[in-house]
């Protein structure tokens, strides 16, 4: 059983929640992310983007359907800026840059990227790792909104996400992704949100030796242009 959800920020037309790592977006087993939102708060809610089970983090819900259809229009067409966190327990091929390829299926419901480039995933990621720490940290920020996208990145780069079995890290107490920060303009105004995970032994560990100065505001982080790419 979930504990209530955690309200992070609430406007006339949306408000962003903390989902908890292992809540379902959608309804399967038992109600899901926005049936819970909308039983807890009394209103009817809209999805404009999506969180896989496993990630925690912020989420963001349309309170109108006026809404949901602007804010849906600038997810589609990446006018706001997502930031995550993963931490893996391997070292990847380079410590920060691109990771861009198609994603195609593979096994037991997997994807894998592909060195072709009609219609890319594109991440850019920064890392930082921790003497007494045995994982490093990574701040990932995706230019596109594919299924498993930030998963598939950094097992591409030899440092799967700690806890993410399905891309062939080891057993842990939570996959250690976390919808970290959103960044958009809407009707004028300029929202930054941010919320630090709340679960899993090793998020706490990096929490208690605290993020780069750099990562504190990741929409403020000098991240390079993204390269032209079919949508």
């Amino acid at each position: 059983m979930f504990k209530p959800l955690q309200l992070v920020a609430q406007t006339p037309d949306f408000i962003v929640l903390n989902k908890p790592a292992g809540l379902s977006f959608h309804s399967e087993d038992g109600p899901g992310l926005v049936v819970l939102a909308e039983q807890q708060f009394g209103e009817k809610l809209y999805a404009v983007h999506r969180l896989d089970k496993v990630t925690s983090g912020l989420i963001m819900l349309a309170r109108s359907s006026n809404a949901a259809a602007e804010l849906t229009r600038q997810f589609s067409q990446r006018q706001i800026e997502k930031f995550y966190l993963a931490l893996s327990e391997q070292k990847p091929l380079k410590k920060q840059g691109w990771v861009k390829g198609d994603m195609q299926p593979a096994r037991r419901g997997a994807w894998r990227l592909t060195t072709l480039l009609q219609q890319p995933a594109i991440t850019y990621f920064v890392s930082q790792g921790y003497q007494d720490l045995p994982f490093r940290a990574f701040l990932l920020r995706p230019y596109t909104g594919k299924t498993h996208q930030l998963r598939v990145a950094l097992k591409s780069q030899g440092a799967s996400i700690a806890g993410d079995v399905l891309y062939g890290a080891t057993s842990s107490d939570r996959v250690y992704l976390h919808a970290y920060a959103l960044a958009l303009e809407y009707g004028g105004v300029r929202y930054q949100f941010s919320v630090l995970p709340d679960s899993g032994i090793a998020f706490a560990s990096l929490i208690e030796h605290g993020l780069p100065d750099s990562w504190l505001a990741p929409w403020q982080y000098p991240w390079p242009k993204p390269p032209l790419f079919t949508l």
